[in-house]
């Protein structure tokens, strides 16, 4: 069956939002909207799955949601035009992913690379959520039919799980489906990852091997979205460079990460190629390219973190458009469970 075509994107609320959050995935949601039908949803239930001393408790919480909405508003972001939302508010999101976690094989997320990494050495006490998210994540997806989603490298097994999960879902379920109407037995879709070109990666500012993270613990290792114009031009200053000017050539920046990082910052912040940011500054010192980048910096964020302030400042208002996200999400999530329940035989209120 040709299914409608939907963008669903997903980001945790973990609080500290910086530059490598808003040039590896922000911006791309911005430009998404221009040319899809797209779901941008605050998924606050996976955050409960690390510690709650890592996401820190209910009041953190609240305040950490707010503020990647506002995050998204003062992008750019319209929240009438697509839905943004807070994913416990849509309760189908916990059910969808129970009938999940009865269709996913224990093998499947014994192969989950995150979990190793996360867990760490004391896997035994690692929450059973922590272990599960990632069926919680093609619930997240599949319950409203998404079949574009943009991922990292980090989260591409998870959506290879989610085809996985679909595609035999449509497989133990095909006869009921074909009994529904759906001629071809496919319910779900099979999600493909939906390519914006190559993506930003942003390292520390302290050291250019290490991605850019708010649990860093130099707040000098990254731009927070909040920074104001002296914070950020002080950062920047500050950042990590090497004595030698820079290159003219992008071979040139091969073997000096923390030079890389800054020209693809530059690059990223101004839409143009790190090539042609090289042929503009190579050759010169770094406190003259500190300087513009500065600028630079200064000129696409700073707005940004005005519009955040304010928005911060009026839960009320973020509340209201997270109410309204959850409203339009809630009825397209009630389609797909009735239909869901009436595939696997549950009895319902008709």
């Amino acid at each position: 069956m040709a299914f409608v075509e939907r963008v669903f994107s997903g980001v945790q609320p973990t609080g500290n939002l910086h530059l490598g959050n808003y040039l590896g995935a922000i911006v791309n949601f911005v430009k998404m909207q221009e040319t899809h039908n797209c779901i941008y949803c605050v998924v606050d239930m996976h955050a409960l799955t690390q510690p709650v001393e890592v996401w820190g408790g209910p009041s953190e919480l609240a305040r950490n949601t707010r503020e990647v909405t506002a995050a998204f508003i003062a992008a750019g972001i319209d929240p009438k035009k697509h839905i943004v939302f807070n994913q416990s508010q849509v309760s189908g999101h916990a059910e969808l992913a129970w009938i999940f976690n009865c269709v996913a094989r224990v093998g499947w997320l014994n192969r989950m690379t995150q979990f190793k990494e996360k867990a760490g050495k004391d896997r035994e006490n690692a929450s059973v959520g922590l272990y599960d998210y990632p069926v919680l994540m093609a619930a997240d997806i599949l319950l409203y039919r998404a079949t574009h989603v943009p991922v990292g490298d980090d989260q591409k097994q998870h959506l290879e799980l989610s085809r996985d999960i679909a595609q035999k879902f449509n497989n133990d379920f095909g006869d009921s489906i074909r009994g529904h109407g759906y001629n071809d037995g496919m319910y779900f879709p099979l999600p493909e990852p939906f390519i914006t070109g190559p993506a930003t990666r942003v390292m520390s500012l302290r050291d250019g091997t290490k991605k850019m993270s708010k649990s860093d613990a130099s707040d000098y290792s990254r731009i927070n979205l909040t920074d104001d114009a002296d914070t950020i031009a002080q950062k920047i200053r500050k950042a990590k460079t090497d004595p030698e000017p820079l290159p003219s050539e992008e071979k040139g920046l091969e073997p000096r990460p923390e030079a890389d990082n800054l020209v693809g910052i530059y690059a990223a912040l101004s839409e143009r190629p790190k090539a042609e940011v090289l042929r503009e500054f190579g050759g010169g010192q770094f406190s003259s390219f500190k300087n513009a980048l500065v600028e630079l910096c200064v000129t696409k964020l700073s707005p940004i973190a005005a519009e955040m302030k304010r928005l911060v400042a009026d839960p009320g208002h973020v509340d209201a458009i997270l109410i309204d996200g959850a409203d339009r999400a809630r009825t397209i999530a009630a389609e797909t469970m009735k239909a869901t329940q009436d595939i696997v035989g549950f009895v319902r209120k008709r």
